[in-house]
């Protein structure tokens, strides 16, 4: 953790990795000091959004780290593909792209339904030593597409409206009759029995607000693994990546670093993105300005309009943050 001066704007490249006929959409986020990282971070985000979910997070983690924030097939205005979306497809994609840039040992962050990707990948894969799994899902005391609902509804309530618009977006990306195909597969897929095959030291967060992924279900989780941790956020909802990106970035770091109590809880005051420190409301109304840009170059097809428009709204969202710790 560095001073405010510390805080380097983040360099941003976006590369399309194609795997048997099907593509995913990687963008890579480095800074000048974390461009020769030995250490790099593959984020997944859940079901129906993608990349743009951990726009705060993986700038911040790329101060010291190379990051890769992937938008699978079908998420974020890409084709959907006409396999079956199942966790193991969505799993192959992935091994695709830790293969394509040679990534034998990152660090596997994973939100939502991506818990259970990630988690997909770490059986096949033991070398990798090390995971966040983020808000994990589908709880086994309810599997029920209606329960979930209400669930991500009451979580949904204690989320910042810019953080909702976002989503909603995603899912309009996304598509109705692609989200119901991909549904059924994380509704069944039986997390709590897969993380007991994983050799990987695994971090679990949630946000204390987060109904979808409720203290016991993590409680099950914890039991059911090899090398476990757990932390909880307080104020938190499911989306604790982006509103308390700064708070999941510490835990990370202390997580890698050895230095972490295997469970414990966090200040909402600590773990909070803090308020834009230069440019106030002129400079975020230009990053939303970009975000609306690649939402509808994405729509497009446009994959040059969707590279500069993530460039240019990294640019100000740091430009924003600077005066923020982490």
């Amino acid at each position: 953790m560095g001073d405010d001066t510390d805080i380097e704007p983040a360099d941003i490249d976006v590369e399309t990795v194609e795997f048997d006929g099907v593509r995913t959409r990687v963008t890579r986020v480095q800074t000048a000091a974390s461009a020769g990282s030995p250490r790099a971070f593959v984020l997944i985000a859940g079901i129906g959004v993608a990349a743009t979910y951990f726009d705060l997070l993986a700038p911040t983690l790329a101060q010291q780290s190379r990051v890769y924030a992937l938008d699978l097939p079908g998420f974020a205005g890409q084709r959907a593909p006409r396999s079956e979306p199942s966790v193991a497809f969505f799993a192959d994609q992935v091994e695709a792209v830790l293969d394509r840039f040679g990534l034998d040992d990152p660090v596997l962050l994973g939100h939502s339904f991506g818990t259970q990707i990630v988690t997909e990948v770490l059986t096949r894969r033991p070398g990798i030593r090390h995971a966040v799994l983020i808000g994990p899902v589908v709880n086994d005391r309810e599997r029920s597409v209606v329960l979930q609902g209400i669930r991500f509804a009451q979580s949904s309530l204690f989320e910042p409206f810019r953080l909702v618009m976002l989503a909603v977006s995603a899912y309009l990306l996304c598509g109705f009759a692609y989200f119901v195909r991909v549904l059924p597969h994380m509704m069944r897929y039986p997390l709590t029995e897969r993380i007991a095959q994983v050799s990987a030291q695994v971090l679990f967060i949630r946000g204390a607000r987060d109904f979808s992924s409720p203290r016991y279900f993590h409680s099950a989780l914890v039991d059911a693994a090899r090398d476990a941790w757990r932390w909880e956020i307080h104020g938190a909802a499911h989306s604790v990546i982006n509103g308390n990106a700064i708070g999941v970035a510490k835990l990370t770091d202390a997580f890698l670093a050895g230095d972490l109590a295997r469970r414990g809880q966090m200040s909402e005051e600590e773990a909070r993105v803090p308020q834009p420190a230069y440019g106030g409301i002129p400079l975020m109304w230009r990053a939303v300005r970009y975000r609306i840009r690649e939402w509808f170059s994405a729509r497009q097809g446009d994959e040059v309009g969707v590279e500069h428009a993530k460039e240019s709204h990294a640019a100000a969202m740091w430009r924003a943050f600077t005066g923020g710790r982490r």
